[in-house]
């Protein structure tokens, strides 16, 4: 399950995370990177600092309060968040991320834009697999959410600078078709209670997506 998610951070939010980030320092973004991914990575990411810190807890509490990511990713822990940017020519070659970062299993990536896509030409985030690639540009506050199994790459970027934040989730439910189901039956029953509210066909639903996650979450 893959899913763009529009406005995750909203224009204040973004506008403060911006500002924060206009003096914060970077270093080599390989530093971070696998033994086998550093080879192929080449952007800069934010040193490790107070304001840094500040931005990626702001970032984690909105992700966690934004229904739909909460929905589908049903997040235990974030196990690392990354500040990364991309100048002219950087990018990040084909990769796997790690499985286990920090003693935690990542069952989910996401990628937040930080940078108007008008500001910079290139820097498409592309998922492989043996149907094709896939290529997105985020924009500032959306959030591109997919299972952490795929291959995938950072195109060059032709001009300007693009910001994100990215990281990895570690979910209730490790695997992603459980996921899509219980996002199915959460998504039917904000559809049958926005409409003719807590009706027995909602808790008819709720029952089965509660029952299932249950019998799928693990500790």
């Amino acid at each position: 399950m893959i899913l763009y998610l529009q406005h995750v951070l909203d224009p204040g939010t973004l506008e403060a995370v911006r500002e924060r980030l206009a003096d914060q320092a970077f270093d080599d973004g390989a530093t971070s990177a696998g033994w086998a991914a550093r080879e192929v990575k080449r952007n800069e990411q934010a040193r490790d600092d107070k304001s840094r810190a500040a931005v990626l807890s702001l970032v984690e509490s909105h992700l966690r309060k934004h229904a739909l990511f909460a929905s589908a990713a049903l997040p235990k822990a974030f196990p690392r968040l990354l500040i990364n940017r991309y100048g002219p020519g950087m990018h990040y070659g084909s990769h796997m991320d790690d499985s286990v970062v920090h003693g935690q299993r990542t069952d989910l990536s996401f990628t937040l834009g930080l940078t108007p896509l008008a500001d910079y030409e290139g820097g498409e985030l592309v998922l492989e697999d043996s149907t094709g690639d896939r290529a997105w540009r985020v924009g500032a506050g959306d959030v591109l959410l997919y299972p952490s199994t795929f291959l995938h790459r950072v195109e060059a970027v032709r001009s300007g600078t693009r910001l994100a934040v990215v990281g990895w989730v570690r979910s209730l439910v490790r695997h992603d078709h459980q996921r899509e189901i219980l996002l199915d039956l959460d998504t039917a029953m904000r559809t049958e209670f926005d409409e003719k509210g807590k009706t027995a066909q909602f808790d008819r639903l709720s029952r089965s997506r509660n029952n299932l996650l249950r019998l799928w979450a693990e500790d």
